[in-house]
This record gives structure tokens, sequence and C-alpha cells, in this order.
């Protein structure tokens, strides 16, 4: 009875291994065959539809390309920012200068919009992908921010003297002005404005206007490359 005991655990045991052992070469055909239908399917897609994987995919040699054409674009527009400012200073005591210059900023989401469709047209033969357009935006916006972020140092460091601060307050001063004032109850807020910027130092004049420009360059790339994106199917379609 003992040795019959005995060979009935074994043969369970046994029984055990065989089904656990079937167990791991069901699951092991399995992974096999998924994997070999995911690197078919992959591979038609590849075929039926190559421009998805040429848009989606950056090399590293397209990345340089982005990165550069990212740079030309940010000074030309660091020199937008800058025309902008020139205005916006002489603008204060010429209301006509100072629409010039409000123009000119108002104007800056339609051209970075045009430089992206340069750099598709001619730089990615007239596709680009909504994250690739979307990077290239936000890269633009960070390069000009830098580059005008300097060139607001150097004025308020070695040009302006306090000449923008004596101009708001003149324009404060003026009988109008503290009529205005008065009357909305702004005295108080506009004198204790007009001494923050006496204190204010100018590195962080430039460090705010970096820190504006690069937030509009993540907000303002999202419509930007989404009305600027190509494909082949909607060319295709336009055909």
């Amino acid at each position: 009875m003992i040795k019959s005991d005995f060979a009935q655990k074994r043969l369970q045991r046994y029984k055990k291994k065989v089904k656990g052992g079937r167990w791991k070469v069901k699951s092991f055909c399995f992974l096999t065959i998924f994997c070999g239908k995911a690197l078919i399917m992959c591979g038609k897609m590849r075929n039926f539809a190559p421009e998805l994987c040429e848009l989606l995919i950056m090399t590293p040699a397209e990345y340089i390309q982005l990165k550069a054409f990212a740079r030309q674009d940010g000074a030309l527009l660091a020199l937008l920012w800058v025309c902008a400012f020139i205005l916006y200073i002489i603008g204060v005591s010429n209301s006509i200068l100072g629409m010039a210059a409000l123009m000119l900023m108002l104007y800056t989401p339609f051209f970075v919009g045009e430089r992206l469709g340069k750099f598709r047209d001619y730089g990615r033969e007239g596709l680009i992908s909504f994250r690739r357009g979307y990077a290239y935006s936000v890269l633009v916006f960070f390069y000009g921010g830098v580059l005008f972020a300097v060139a607001q140092y150097l004025y308020f460091t070695y040009m302006d003297n306090g000449f923008l601060l004596s101009q708001f307050s003149k324009m404060v001063m003026s009988e109008e002005a503290q009529k205005v004032l008065k009357q909305y109850g702004m005295t108080q807020m506009v004198d204790e404005s007009l001494q923050e910027m006496a204190h204010t130092r100018p590195i962080d004049y430039a460090l705010n206007m970096l820190t504006v420009n690069i937030s509009l360059g993540f907000i303002l790339g999202l419509p930007i490359s989404l009305f600027m994106q190509r494909t082949r199917k909607i060319e295709k379609l336009r055909d």
C-alpha cells in the first residue's frame, strides 16, 4: 500500500510537469506566432505607408538639419523683435510708431508660420509632420528669445540710461493722465510700478522677456504646426 501511494504521488507529479511543459510550449508558440505576425504587419505598414515612418522617425542628420534651420530663422525672428522694440521705445512719444511696433509683434506667429513653410518646402521636400513642425516652432522661439534677451540686456545696460523710465514718468505726470489715475484710484499703484522699474536690473528685463517668448513658443507652436503640417495623403487629395 505504501508503494502504491508513493507511485501514485510520483504519477501525479509527472502529470503536473507534463501539463506545465505543455503550457510553456503553448505559450512559446503563441509568442512566436504573435511576434511573427507583428513583424509581418510592420513590413506591410512600411510598404503601405512609408511616408508615415519618414514623418515620425527623425534621424540624427534630420535633427541637425532641424536645429540649423531653427537657428537661422530664430535669428530672423530676433531681428523682427529688435525692430519692434526700437519702434516701441521711440513710440512712447509717438503713437504712430507705437502702433507699428504693436503690428510687428502681432505679425510674429505669421512670420514663424511662413518660415516653417519654407523649411517644409525646401528642407523637407514639401512634407512635415505635426510633431516635427511643433519642435521647429518651439526651437525658433527659443533661439529668437535668447538673442532678443541679449539685445535687451545690452540696451538697458549701455544705452538706455533711464530714458524709458523718464518717458513713462512724463506720460504719467501729465495733467490728463493724473485726472484719469485719480478718477480710477490708480495713482499709488502707478507710482509703485515706476519705483519697481527704477530698481529693476537689466538682467531681470532680459530674463523676463526670455521666459515670455519661450512660453509663447510652446503656445503658438500648436496652431502654427497644425496649420502648416503636410503629408503625401493630403497632397494626393489636392491633386
